[in-house]
């Protein structure tokens, strides 16, 4: 099921004059003179992702949620699109990890996104929560108009992968390249999951790390093991790599991408009793090579903890505009609150900083 509006006065700041797009918005896999619409708008954006794409509605995860996609529309073409999902009084185009939104290049971008903002309103109803990710390149001015506030986040360490990777092993911390040296010599192999039997076994070291991890805490609900085989079938958007050693998977780490565009790391996860061979480093670094080798411009490791900064890279923060409709604006409270106990956790003398870091994590975490 999908709408459509012409560019209309919605919630806004009346004194905006744009000559307005109109837009669509989408629940379901869009029709094909759509969808092809869709695909040649990713031709003229300079790094699309997976998400960016039609195949959102393919992906199994969004089973149970209500998936959405606003695509601005200009005399037939598609502009730009903004996806994300609807739970309940909350929206969110994208995560703190992971923009999913983009605008052609050859088009107005401020008009653009003024159709994907009307857009996301329309979608959102009477939703208190309202969040859209996007990368430092594509500030979103025109959901400002509308009441969204911007916040930097931390970002990820992106990879820029046309240096190629030998270059790229250069640029890794001195214990990376040392962690993923120990893990050949322990005889550690990684290949890409390609048969049932893969997916299977990478499932069980998922249940495993799921129920047993002590190293962090975990969020998200557990995916159950026919949403993860699917996934995984999703060959064109998705590869899993997986380490073994002693023929038995120890680590794997999964990738989605648009072919060409942005490989982005989606999950990692390994047997606590094999770290010691340091296959989390290796599969990862396999899977860089792999991505060199494919074409790829830009990896985002979706994150810039200490792990993903001992890969080299740059740190790309990513930029999140927020309505907060709530009674007192309670979301955007508490974040100020958080934020001064941050700073005068900073403040602190050293021992007594450390001590705090330990009850919370050594990286007092965005939103803590």
């Amino acid at each position: 099921m999908y709408s459509v509006l012409k560019g209309q006065e919605t919630r806004g700041n009346p004194q905006v004059q744009l000559d307005p797009m109109n837009f669509m918005i989408f629940h379901e896999f869009p029709p094909a003179d759509l969808e092809k619409a869709w695909r040649d708008g990713l031709t003229r954006v300079e790094v699309p992702s997976h998400y960016d794409a039609p195949e959102f509605f393919r992906e199994p995860i969004w089973e149970g949620k209500s998936a959405f996609a606003v695509l601005a529309l200009d005399d037939g073409a598609v502009a730009g699109v903004l996806t994300g999902i609807h739970e309940g009084d909350q929206i969110s185009g994208g995560l703190p990890s992971r923009p999913q939104i983009w605008v052609d290049s050859t088009k107005n971008a401020d008009t653009a996104l003024d159709a994907l903002a009307r857009g996301l309103l329309m979608e959102a109803g009477p939703a208190k929560l309202l969040s859209v990710y996007t990368w430092p390149s594509l500030p979103l001015d025109a959901f400002h108009r509308y009441g969204f506030r911007l916040r930097q986040l931390q970002g990820n360490v992106v990879l820029d992968l046309t240096q190629g990777p030998e270059a790229l092993f250069k640029q890794f911390s001195h214990q990376r390249r040392k962690n993923i040296r120990g893990a050949i010599k322990y005889g550690v192999e990684v290949t890409q999951a390609t048969t049932s039997e893969d997916v299977r076994e990478a499932y069980d070291v998922y249940y495993n790390w799921y129920h047993k991890t002590t190293r962090k805490k975990l969020h998200g609900v557990e995916t159950p093991f026919a949403v993860f085989a699917r996934m995984h079938q999703l060959t064109g958007n998705r590869r899993l790599f997986v380490a073994r050693h002693s023929g038995k998977i120890v680590a794997c780490t999964a990738f989605r991408f648009y072919p060409h565009g942005l490989l982005e790391a989606s999950e990692n996860f390994s047997l606590e009793e094999f770290l010691h061979l340091r296959a989390n480093d290796l599969v990862c670094w396999r899977a860089i090579e792999w991505a060199c080798s494919e074409g790829f411009p830009c990896h985002s490791l979706g994150g810039s903890h200490r792990f993903h900064r001992n890969a080299g890279g740059s740190i790309v923060p990513v930029l999140r505009y927020r309505l907060d409709r709530t009674w007192l604006r309670r979301h955007d409270f508490g974040e100020a609150v958080r934020d001064r106990g941050r700073e005068a956790v900073r403040k602190l003398p050293p021992k007594l900083e450390t001590i705090v870091r330990q009850c919370v994590g050594r990286e007092i975490p965005e939103g803590w």
